[in-house]
C-alpha cells in the first residue's frame, strides 16, 4: 500500500482513490458543460490543452473519503488544438495537402511484406510532393504567365509593370512577379514550422515505452516514437520548400532560356540557360531523394535532426531562384510577351504523373489487402489508400484551377473595361488575353458531368434508406416488449437507424466517386492535349448536340469554379474573424488531423502528437503519484485519442487503468479505412494489454459502433437502446429523444460500465491479477498472452521492430 500522500489518498472502504478522466469528441463543450457545473479550475496544461476539474474537486487527492463509491471526474479539453486563433483559417489552402497524408495511413496491413510497405509510403510521398508543386506551379501561372506575360494592359494598378517603364522587358516582369509565389512558398514553410514547434516536438513521457519485438503483437501505435514525428517532417519540409523555390526557379526560367536559344542573344547567355537548366535538374533530383530516401521511424523517439539536409537543401534552392531571377533580368532588346507560357505541358505533365502514382498505388495496396490477416475488415478491398489520393488529388485540381479561372476572368474583364476607353484598334486588339492552359478548362469542364453523377449516387442511396426504413419500422415496436404499437414512432427510430447504417455504404460511395474522377480526368487531359483547345472550340463543327453540351459544361465548369472560389474566401474571412466559425471548421481538422504528417509537411498538423502525450503523462504521473484506479473515457474521437493513449503506456501503468468508450468509430470508421493501425488485430493486441475495456454503442449512431464484434471478448456492450422508451409511461411522462452519436453519459449503461471497470481494477489490485482476467466474459486463452506488450522493452538480441512498418 502507498505511504505518505499517497497512502492517504484511500477511501473510507480501503479502496484507492478512483479517478475518471473524460476526453470529449469533436467540436467539444467547454469544461463547464461536460462536468455538469460552471465552476472549474485548470489542473494542469495550458490555453491550448488542459486537464479541468470541478471547483469543489480540485484538492480530491487531500480528502479521499469524499469520494468513497464514486470516482473524481476531470476533462481533458483539446478542442483549441485545431480550432485555436486566427490563423486557423490559412489552413483552408492545405485541405488537398491533409487529404493525402490520410492516403498514407490507409493502408493495407499486410504481412511480411517490406518492401511493398515501403513502396507504398514513397507512392504516397511522390503525390504528395506533386501536390505541393502544383500548387506553387498554380500560384506561378497566375502571378507570371496572367499578370506578367499576358496582362500588357497592366490592369488592377499595375501601372509600373506597363509600357515605358524600366520594368517593361518581359525577363524583369517574370522576374518581379515571382515574388509572390515565392512568398507562397515562404508562408507554408513558416506555417509548418511554427507547428512543428509546438506539436511534434512534443516528447513521449520518458520511459513509458519501448520497442517492442517484431511480431503481429506489436501494433504500430504502440511504439514509443509513433507520436513524435519532428526528424522526418523537418527533412520533409526542407525537400518540399526546396521544390516550390524550384518550381517559380523553372518556371522563370524555362520562357527565358528558351527565348535565348531562338533568338540572336549574347552567346554567354544561352550557355547560361543551359547550365540553369542543369541547375535546377539536379536539384529537383536532389529533392526526389530525400523524399523517397527513408519513411518513418517509429521503434524508438529519434532525436536526432538532418541539418545539412534541412539547411542546405532549401538555402541552395533560393540562391539558385535568385539566380534565376538575375538571369531573366539581364537586358535582351527585342523581347516581346506573346500568347501564354508553357503552362499547358506543365501542368499536364503533373496530371498524368499523379495519375500514374495513383494507379501503381492501387496495385501495391491489392498486393498488401491480399496478405492481410482480416481482409474482410479493409474497406473497398484494400483500395482505401488510392481513394483518399484521388480524392486529394482532384481537390488540389480544383483549387489551383479554379483560382486561375477566377483570375483569368477577373484580368480579361478589367483588360476588355481598359480597352473600351481608348480609341485604338491596338488597345482593344490586346485586350483579347490568351487566358490560362486550355487543360484547366478542361477540368473545370468536367465538374458538371461530376456532380450529375454524385447527384444520382446519392439519389439511389437515398431511395435504399428509404426502403431500409420501411423495413426497420416493421420491427422496432418489438424491442420494446409491453408497448402498444405507434406506426410514427416506429417510422421515427426506423429512420434514424437506417440513417445511420448508411455510414457502413459510404466507402462504395467514394470509390465510385474517385473512379469517375479518375476516368472523366483522364479524358480532360486527352482532350486538351489532343485538340489544344478549349472544350467549346475543339467540338465546333461536330454536331449541334456535342457542340451545345461542350459549350454549357464549359460555362457552367467555369461559374461552379468562380462560386467555389469565392465561397472558399468567404469561409475563409469569416473563420478567420468569427470564432464560431472556426469552430465549425474545425470540426474537418478533429477528423483530418489526427494522423501524423507522414507524407505532408504542409499538411495542417497532427494535434494527436499534443494530446496523446498529454493523455500519457497524466494516466502516468497521477497513478504513479496516488496508486489510485483510473478509466479514461473517451467520445467519439475522444475515444480514438483515449485508445492510442493508452497504448503508449508501460505495462505497470496499463494494469491500474481502464478504457470506457462509447459513440467510437474505433473499429466502424478507423478499421475500415485504416486497418493496418485499426483493424481487428491491433484493437485485439489491444484488447489483451488493457486491464478492462468496455465499449457502448447504438444502432442510431452513425459514427460509433461496436469495436470487437463477433470474438466473444465481451468488450462491447450493445445495441443501447434508442430512445430509452419507446412510448409515455410514468417514468416517462414525455416522449424520449432519439440520441444518436450524443448525449451516451445520460443513459444508465455508462455509469454501470464505469463503477463495474472501478471494481474489477480495485479487485486486481487487492488480489494481484490482472483484472481482465477476473472477468470471464473477457478471458483470454494463455496462447494469447504470451507475445510481449507493445510498451515493453526489447528482448536481447530482438529487432526493434519489423522493418517498414512506418513506410
Amino acid at each position: 500500500m502507498p505511504s505518505g500522500p499517497a497512502g492517504r489518498e484511500l477511501s473510507a472502504a480501503g479502496s484507492p482513490l478512483a479517478l475518471e478522466l473524460l476526453v470529449h469528441g469533436v467540436a467539444g463543450d467547454g469544461p463547464g458543460e461536460l462536468l455538469g457545473d460552471p465552476r472549474t479550475v485548470r489542473i494542469t496544461g495550458d490555453s491550448t490543452a488542459a486537464v479541468f476539474r470541478r471547483t469543489v474537486d480540485a484538492d480530491a487527492e487531500e480528502h479521499p473519503e469524499r469520494y468513497a463509491g464514486r470516482p473524481v471526474p476531470e476533462v481533458y479539453c483539446w478542442s483549441r488544438l485545431t480550432s485555436g486563433n486566427g490563423a486557423r483559417a490559412l489552413w483552408l489552402l492545405l485541405l488537398p495537402f491533409m487529404v493525402v497524408n490520410l492516403a498514407h495511413w490507409a493502408r493495407p496491413a499486410g504481412v511480411d511484406a517490406p518492401r511493398a510497405v515501403r513502396a507504398y509510403g514513397v507512392l504516397v510521398r511522390l503525390l504528395a510532393l506533386s501536390l505541393t508543386v502544383l500548387l506553387i506551379a498554380a500560384s506561378c501561372e497566375v502571378s507570371l504567365d496572367l499578370v506578367a506575360w499576358q496582362s500588357t494592359g497592366a490592369p488592377f494598378g499595375l501601372g509600373f509593370l506597363g509600357p515605358d517603364a524600366w520594368w517593361d522587358p518581359p525577363g524583369r516582369r517574370l522576374a518581379l512577379c515571382a515574388l509572390a509565389p515565392t512568398a507562397l512558398t515562404g508562408l507554408l514553410w513558416l506555417l509548418s514550422s511554427r507547428t512543428w514547434s509546438a506539436y511534434e516536438s512534443q516528447p513521449p513521457p520518458a520511459g513509458s515505452a519501448g520497442p517492442g519485438p517484431a511480431g503481429e503483437g506489436t501494433p504500430a501505435l504502440g511504439r514509443p516514437g509513433f507520436w513524435y514525428g519532428r526528424r522526418l517532417v523537418a527533412r520533409l519540409r526542407a525537400a518540399h520548400t526546396a521544390a516550390g523555390l524550384l518550381t517559380v526557379a523553372a518556371a522563370v526560367a524555362a520562357p527565358t532560356a528558351r527565348h535565348d536559344r531562338r533568338a540572336a542573344a549574347a552567346p554567354g547567355l544561352e550557355a547560361l540557360g543551359w547550365t540553369v537548366q542543369g541547375l535546377l535538374a539536379a536539384g529537383a533530383a536532389v529533392v526526389l531523394w530525400v523524399v523517397c530516401r527513408r519513411g518513418r521511424t517509429e521503434a524508438r523517439p529519434d532525436h536526432r535532426l538532418d541539418r545539412a539536409c534541412g539547411t542546405l537543401l532549401p538555402g541552395g534552392a533560393l540562391a539558385l531562384l535568385a539566380g534565376v531571377l538575375l538571369y531573366a533580368g539581364w537586358p535582351r532588346p527585342g523581347w516581346s510577351a506573346a500568347g501564354r507560357l508553357p503552362g499547358d505541358f506543365a501542368f499536364g505533365a503533373l496530371m498524368l504523373g499523379q495519375g500514374c502514382c495513383v494507379m501503381a498505388l492501387a496495385v501495391v495496396s491489392s498486393f498488401l489487402h491480399r496478405r492481410a490477416p482480416d481482409r474482410d475488415a479493409a474497406a473497398l478491398y484494400g483500395l482505401g489508400g488510392p481513394v483518399v489520393a484521388t480524392l486529394a488529388c482532384a481537390l488540389g485540381g480544383v483549387m489551383t484551377g479554379g483560382v486561375a479561372q477566377r483570375v483569368a476572368d477577373s484580368l480579361d474583364g478589367a483588360a476588355r473595361h481598359h480597352a473600351t476607353g481608348s480609341s485604338t484598334g491596338a488597345a482593344a486588339a490586346a485586350a483579347v488575353t490568351a487566358g490560362p492552359p486550355v487543360l484547366l478548362s478542361w477540368q473545370a469542364a468536367v465538374l458538371p458531368p461530376l456532380l450529375l453523377v454524385v447527384a444520382l449516387l446519392a439519389a439511389w442511396f437515398a431511395v435504399r434508406g428509404a426502403r431500409e426504413r420501411r423495413r426497420l419500422a416493421e420491427a422496432v415496436a418489438a424491442d420494446y416488449p409491453g408497448e402498444i404499437p405507434d406506426p410514427a414512432r416506429s417510422r421515427r427510430i426506423a429512420g434514424a437507424r437506417a440513417a445511420a447504417a448508411l455510414t457502413d455504404s459510404a466507402p462504395w460511395f467514394a470509390g465510385a466517386v474517385c473512379g469517375i474522377t479518375l476516368l472523366l480526368g483522364a479524358g480532360a487531359l486527352a482532350g486538351a492535349w489532343i485538340t489544344g483547345q478549349v472544350p467549346g472550340e475543339a467540338a465546333r463543327g461536330a454536331g449541334p448536340a456535342l457542340e451545345g453540351a461542350a459549350r454549357a459544361a464549359q460555362d457552367a465548369g467555369s461559374v461552379l469554379v468562380g462560386f467555389g472560389f469565392v465561397l472558399f474566401v468567404t469561409w475563409g474571412r469569416r473563420a478567420y474573424r468569427d470564432p464560431a466559425a472556426r469552430r465549425t471548421i474545425g470540426i474537418l481538422w478533429d477528423v483530418g488531423t489526427f494522423w501524423p504528417r507522414a507524407a505532408h509537411p504542409f499538411a495542417p498538423p497532427c494535434y494527436a502528437e499534443r494530446a496523446v502525450p498529454d493523455l500519457a503523462w497524466r494516466m502516468t504521473g497521477w497513478t504513479g503519484r496516488t496508486g489510485g484506479r483510473l478509466v479514461i473515457s473517451g467520445h467519439s474521437q475522444g475515444s480514438v485519442l483515449a485508445a492510442a493513449a493508452v497504448w503508449q503506456l508501460p505495462p505497470h501503468v496499463r494494469r491500474r487503468v481502464a478504457l470506457l468508450t462509447y459513440g467510437s468509430p474505433l473499429a466502424r470508421l478507423y478499421g475500415r479505412w485504416f486497418p493496418a493501425h485499426f483493424g481487428p488485430g491491433p484493437l485485439t493486441a489491444l484488447h489483451r494489454e488493457v486491464d478492462c475495456w468496455r465499449n457502448l454503442w447504438r444502432a442510431t449512431d452513425p459514427i460509433g459502433g461496436p469495436v470487437l464484434p463477433g470474438t466473444g471478448r465481451g468488450v462491447d456492450r450493445g445495441p443501447l437502446p434508442d430512445p430509452v422508451a419507446y412510448g409515455r409511461s410514468a417514468r416517462h411522462p414525455l416522449p424520449a429523444p432519439i440520441l444518436g452519436h450524443g448525449d451516451y453519459q445520460a443513459d444508465p449503461a455508462f455509469a454501470a460500465e464505469r463503477d463495474a471497470l472501478l471494481v474489477r481494477l480495485a479487485a486486481a489490485a487487492r488480489t494481484g491479477v490482472p483484472s481482465a482476467r477476473l472477468s470471464a466474459q473477457s478471458a483470454v486463452p494463455e496462447a494469447a498472452r504470451t507475445p510481449q506488450a507493445p510498451g515493453a522493452p526489447a528482448a536481447p538480441g530482438g529487432r526493434a521492430g519489423p522493418p517498414g512498418t512506418a513506410g
